[in-house]
């Protein structure tokens, strides 16, 4: 497998409340994006938080993950940072509501086991096929969405669009959207936030996806267009090509 990376404060911000990382196991891999929210730095202070645990967590597992491991172990991630979160949140006044999305995968070389909390996704893209997004936003306008109540381009242009109904560390519990999703030779795994994914659509996230470049070219391609079309938020890439039968 081979990664490639990047984080931008975009074109308005002054500080970057976005936090990735990509850690390397084993026969596996785990990468997490997680765009913080709260006044003042408490953002900064739960997506970096967020995704320290991660690490650590990943750094202390042993053995291999079967599928169902895989699933078990990653629940136990995001409830164990929720709660960290939620209580450092209530223990300490400058970090009173902060609260973080979370989007982790974690690869192996047949299977990745993907998790999502808010509005940060997880694409998947194979050749000569259109990206599909494998997570779900937990967003206000994902709910009518679903329920037929606006259509997809009045989704795209809602002045709700922003405002979460799930996120790590506003509650002491949190529901989970967990799943195992098979890969094959030449997969792609992209991991975002919103600050990406809002700006370019996913037809041209696939063209970008599609093109004769190497990851690391691709995230700076995804970021530059993000920032050219108003870079108001964050925005944070990973990028996972799972080459294990040599390099497409």
């Amino acid at each position: 497998m081979r990664t490639a990376y990047c984080t931008h404060p975009g074109k308005i911000r002054s500080h970057n409340e976005d936090s990735v990382g990509v850690y390397k196991g084993e026969n596996c891999l785990l990468a997490v994006v997680a765009d913080g929210m709260g006044g003042h730095a408490a953002g900064e202070v739960a997506s970096k938080m967020a995704v320290d645990l991660s690490a650590q967590r990943f750094m202390e597992h042993e053995g291999t993950f079967t599928r169902e491991k895989a699933e078990i172990w990653l629940n136990h991630l995001v409830r164990g940072i929720n709660l960290r979160l939620y209580e450092h949140a209530e223990s300490h006044d400058t970090c009173k509501g902060m609260g973080t999305t979370f989007a982790a995968a974690l690869c192996t070389n047949e299977f990745i086991a993907v998790s999502s909390v808010g509005d940060s996704r997880i694409y998947i893209w194979k050749h000569s096929q259109p990206l599909k997004q494998i997570t779900e936003d937990h967003t206000f306008v994902n709910e009518l969405l679903k329920t037929g109540q606006i259509t997809e381009d009045e989704a795209a242009g809602h002045p709700k669009r922003n405002i979460l109904m799930r996120s790590l560390g506003t509650e002491p519990t949190i529901a989970l959207d967990t799943a195992i999703v098979e890969w094959s030779s030449w997969s792609h795994v992209l991991l975002c936030s919103d600050g990406l994914s809002n700006k370019l659509t996913d037809e041209r996230l696939t063209e970008i996806m599609s093109k004769s470049m190497n990851l690391e070219e691709k995230t700076e391609m995804m970021v530059r267009e993000a920032n050219h079309a108003g870079g108001e938020d964050n925005i944070s890439v990973i990028l996972i090509s799972n080459d294990r039968d040599g390099e497409k």
